[in-house]
């Protein structure tokens, strides 16, 4: 080798040697200490426990002393550790937009995003840390949050949930109507908040166009809803067919479908036809239920009392009513026959109401105990995530549990909320410390 060829040689590996010490000089390194650590999915805590965080990564939970050189070190003073909670069902773009907004010609998107934006620091800091987002455009905001621009939580996003005509994304009104083939889309589906489509060609091509802009998984609506004024819950929505070309393209990109709907025959249909996730699913019957655990499907329901929301429209609110009365039967028999069961909350167009979202995984303790609610809403809610495959935007580790290589996604419990769960539903009296990808959003140690 030629003196010169040998001394560029030594230039590179010196420059390279070099970066190499720099990123290691960089790396961050926290030390939580004097925690009892509730991991996501074991009840029994790990008691006096060590957790090292390395950057946005757990690298050490041990109950054995850690030696972290250069590590910051938090004392955690005996509080409990859990995992960042997770909600499958959190509308972004709909929780923290008034309905007045929301539903007046169809929103404006700017102060959409706005609001958006600001409510996703809020949901960060009640400790949800991650979100599956069911339908809505959260795709800038996410984008934002994951460059560590803006706080907030991470977003598995659906994008606009897709109806027939008269089904529950169908917000044009009676004088609309008539509408054809070659009819302008409206202000939501140019903004991609919600989608209609009608016939195969037309589910095909609007799933694809839904996957092309990001989705991690798609949502279809297979049954009436209560938001919307032309479809009366009783009624199913979308063919056969059109469910499983639609099921088809999700397949082809590696990812599932879920589904609103609530009632059994629109729950079966779904199921038979290859939908993975029931949104709601208040009227399913027992046999249902079975039918969903032998498929290995998902009931995603919501813990809602009627006082939880005041409709202005009579349609919607003699709608609420009826769902309501059904949430009390349904969690009971899901438990007992062992459905795969998840946490979500669908808030929806009152800011003032966001807060529910903590209430609602309290109220998970009138049918099962804080051990199974507070699995259900960490490990479990990522095992669900985990079915978008390839297409989860969080790859490079587990999320919902505190073990090596998990996402440092974590909290600190001024107590013991497997004891006692309604210390969830104050994160800001009881939650001491949020972090989301090994960075500290609240520490009041």
């Amino acid at each position: 080798m030629r003196k010169n060829q040998l001394s560029t040689l030594c230039l590179v590996v010196s420059s390279m040697l070099a970066t190499l010490a720099s990123a290691q000089e960089d790396s961050t390194r926290t030390l939580i200490t004097n925690v009892h650590v509730f991991d996501g999915v074991n009840e029994a805590r790990i008691e006096n426990a060590n957790v090292l965080i390395e950057d946005n990564l757990i690298t050490a939970v041990s109950s054995d002393p850690i030696e972290a050189e250069n590590a910051v070190v938090i004392d955690g003073g005996g509080r409990t550790m859990i995992p960042g909670l997770i909600d499958v069902h959190w509308h972004t773009t709909y929780a923290y937009t008034p309905a007045s907004v929301l539903m007046l010609n169809q929103g404006d998107m700017s102060e959409v995003a706005i609001r958006s934006m600001k409510g996703a620091e809020e949901t960060l800091m009640r400790g949800f840390t991650t979100v599956r987002d069911p339908g809505g455009n959260p795709f800038t905001i996410k984008k934002l949050i994951d460059a560590g621009e803006y706080p907030g939580h991470r977003i598995l996003p659906s994008g606009p949930f897709m109806s027939q005509t008269s089904g529950h994304a169908d917000f044009h009104t009676l004088l609309e109507n008539p509408r054809n083939s070659n009819s302008e889309l409206s202000y939501w589906e140019k903004n991609m908040m919600a989608m209609i489509s009608d016939g195969v060609p037309e589910v095909r091509k609007r799933t694809r166009e839904i996957l092309k802009f990001g989705a991690t998984q798609v949502k279809i609506t297979t049954g009436g809803g209560v938001s919307s004024q032309y479809d009366p819950l009783d009624v199913s929505e979308y063919s056969v067919d059109e469910i499983r070309a639609v099921v088809e393209e999700a397949t082809n990109f590696n990812t599932y479908v879920l589904a609103h709907v609530m009632t059994d025959r629109g729950i079966r249909t779904s199921i038979e036809n290859g939908v993975m996730s029931i949104e709601h699913g208040f009227f399913a019957s027992r046999e249902t239920l079975e039918l969903m655990k032998e498929k290995g499907a998902w009931l995603s329901p919501q813990a809602m009392f009627e006082a939880d929301m005041v409709w202005d429209s009579p349609v919607s609110a003699k709608k609420w009513k009826q769902v309501t009365d059904a949430v009390d039967a349904l969690y009971p028999m899901a438990v007992e026959i062992g459905v795969n069961l998840a946490f979500g909350t669908d808030q929806l167009m009152d800011p003032s109401k966001a807060y529910q979202q903590s209430e609602y995984l309290v109220r998970l303790g009138t049918w099962m105990t804080p051990y199974q609610a507070l699995k259900i809403a960490t490990s479990e809610n990522a095992r669900l995530m985990e079915m978008s495959g390839p297409r989860h935007p969080y790859q490079d580790g587990p999320l919902g549990v505190i073990r090596d290589g998990a996402y440092a996604d974590l909290i600190l419990v001024d107590g013991n909320p497997l004891e006692n769960l309604e210390l969830v539903g104050d994160p800001q009296e009881n939650f001491d410390l949020i972090m989301k990808d090994g960075v500290i959003y609240k520490n009041e140690l």
